[in-house]
């Protein structure tokens, strides 16, 4: 009785506010191919590394996240930004800086880096083996810009907040993300290609935004589907 009042509350929040969401079972890749650019839209990506790619080598893997980067960027209107959440791996003793590949795809397309935050997955002064304590953010566009330097947010973001799974992006991490895009870009829509369990796509449609969500696991995206903020305004139910 209670998951079941909480529900109705959070739908009626929802029709209150406007927002939709739509979640595809699909490969997010073959999806935005066949999508072209939306006007109004703004694109948010947290692309898979090596670990789910089990015949990759590193070299393919790379090129993938290269050319993948790129598609992404190439699907987000001139007016729209395109934001990566990415944490960086070791792989066989090296660092493999995925920023860094992000931030090549943007220069080779025209995409301007308006903003990099490192947000931190572990309070600073812990060491950590094989995976940073830190995550990036990082907003590309090719027209938009920032011009009211008063509206600027933190760099480093101290607590990426709680998280529904694993890979999954912190809720503080889906909340910054999500005011940034309708308070200052003021696109109506985010488009989450690889969107896993759909925590972004719920902070979206929290704050008033259509949110679409592409993800080609069904137990995945069936629980993007029923994701929702919970009532503190702070973490998530699945309802």
């Amino acid at each position: 009785m209670v998951l079941i009042l909480e529900r109705k509350i959070i739908l009626e929040k929802c029709r209150i506010k406007n927002s939709s969401r739509i979640i595809h079972t699909a490969d997010a890749i073959e999806w935005l191919r066949e999508h072209p650019p939306q006007e109004g839209c703004s694109l948010i990506a947290s692309l898979p590394d090596i670990s789910e790619f089990q015949t990759m080598s590193l070299a393919d893997w790379k090129s993938w996240f290269f050319e993948t980067a790129k598609l992404v960027l190439s699907k987000t209107s001139d007016d729209g930004v395109s934001i990566f959440y990415q944490s960086d791996i070791k792989y066989e003793g090296h660092w493999v800086d995925k920023a860094y590949i992000v931030q090549k795809a943007a220069e080779e397309l025209g995409h301007e880096l308006l903003w990099h935050k490192i947000v931190c997955r572990n309070p600073a002064g812990i060491a950590t083996f094989g995976r940073p304590s830190f995550s990036h953010m990082l907003c590309f566009s090719k027209k938009f810009r920032i011009h009211d330097l008063a509206k600027s947010t933190a760099d480093v973001i101290p607590d990426i907040g709680e998280k529904t799974w694993q890979r999954g992006m912190g809720f503080n991490a889906c909340m910054i993300i999500a005011k940034f895009i309708k308070e200052e870009v003021g696109s109506h829509t985010i488009i989450h290609p690889f969107c896993g369990e759909g925590s972004m796509v719920s902070v979206a449609n929290h704050i008033g935004l259509n949110a679409i969500g592409v993800e080609k696991s069904r137990k995945r995206a069936e629980k993007a589907q029923r994701i929702e903020v919970a009532l503190d305004g702070k973490s998530w139910n699945i309802i």
